[in-house]
């Protein structure tokens, strides 16, 4: 059975498979609805009712208190359409923002290599093109576990013909991740969605890009820096990416090599665990502390990009706003974990 969705104020109307979520359904249709646990954890999601019937899914009850549900709100990540439905949700115009209906893509593994002890680099050749803004991820499915993954798209959309590139961080007891780090090899097939998201260069505004990144949290930053210097932008571009030990800190042949090709690109490795008897000569620290000496604690008249793990992209934010760049020039994406979410995160940011 397929119902009707309308989303207000847009005064679109589509239709929704009776197991399909409200969210894909608006994905699909090339709406964004603003998201990002898509497990029902965040509220990011959380929309209000105002005609029809909706079964709540699997949202959390701290996402969806039960004041929440007597009051017709829902999280459209996990809710279930039970007659023609009308929401009001919260939709943001994004003059930069292209419109890319979410799309199904099957593709086959041409390699995976080991980038750092716990990062791996996977490549996939798609049966088709896939069209994405720099920044964006897709959502992966493992094969033979039945679920799926998000990861970002470490490749720039100016480069790709089918083939894309994934970076993968082992994660400690998650069976998706372990799965592609121990059983996934060359030549299986492979099904991902996308792209989704809003994390993505906001080039209109002209102003000078800052990236601070930490872990695989570097793929959505790769991507936008390639498709920048790929275009020939000439502002200022500055990439502050840390790991912990040098071993961890993938690509960084690659990007201090753009750093001497590129006058306007300036790449700040940093290393918080490194051995003091190393012969590591780059700072020694965190992300927002190697980002708060060079640029002496002065942000403003810059576009700042975070990706990395929740407490290092609170760090960053609480950095950036002492040195005087605040919510409209700060955007951040970071994939939620249950744990992720009982994290304490700043009240004065909006997270995308």
């Amino acid at each position: 059975m397929t119902y009707q969705l309308t989303i207000e104020p847009l005064g679109a109307t589509i239709d929704v498979e009776d197991d399909q979520t409200m969210l894909d359904a608006a994905l699909r249709a090339g709406i964004y609805l603003p998201h990002a646990c898509c497990h029902g954890l965040c509220a990011t999601c959380k929309v209000q009712i105002v005609d029809g019937e909706v079964e709540h899914g699997e949202a959390s009850p701290f996402a969806l208190m039960d004041f929440e549900r007597d009051e017709r709100k829902t999280l459209a990540c996990c809710a279930l359409l039970q007659s023609d439905v009308t929401i009001e949700a919260d939709v943001d115009e994004e003059p930069d923002a292209e419109v890319i209906p979410v799309r199904d893509f099957a593709g086959t593994v041409t390699r995976v290599e080991s980038l750092t002890p716990t990062i791996k680099g996977i490549w996939v050749a798609l049966d088709e093109p896939i069209h994405f803004q720099a920044g964006q991820y897709i959502n992966l499915d493992i094969p033979t576990l039945g679920i799926s993954r998000p990861f970002s798209l470490a490749n720039a959309p100016s480069t790709t013909s089918r083939e894309i590139e994934l970076n993968v961080r082992i994660v400690p007891g998650g069976a998706g991740t372990a799965y592609l780090h121990q059983n996934l090899k060359a030549g299986d097939a492979i099904r991902i969605s996308g792209p989704y998201g809003r994390f993505f260069v906001r080039k209109s505004a002209d102003l000078a890009t800052l990236y601070m990144a930490g872990g695989s949290g570097l793929s959505s930053p790769r991507s936008m820096i390639l498709d920048l210097l790929a275009q020939g932008s000439e502002r200022p571009i500055t990439l502050v990416y840390g790991q912990r030990h040098r071993a961890e800190l993938y690509y960084h042949d690659e990007f201090t090599a753009l750093a001497q090709q590129y006058p306007n690109f300036t790449y700040v490795p940093a290393l918080s665990h490194e051995p003091a008897d190393s012969d590591w000569s780059g700072y020694r620290g965190f992300v927002h502390e190697a980002a708060k000496a060079h640029f002496d604690n002065d942000f403003r008249d810059h576009k700042a990009y975070l990706c990395g793990p929740p407490l290092m992209i609170d760090a960053c934010i609480t950095t950036l706003m002492q040195g005087r760049l605040f919510e409209k020039d700060i955007y951040t994406e970071k994939f939620l974990s249950a744990a992720d979410v009982q994290q304490v995160r700043s009240p004065l940011f909006r997270k995308l």
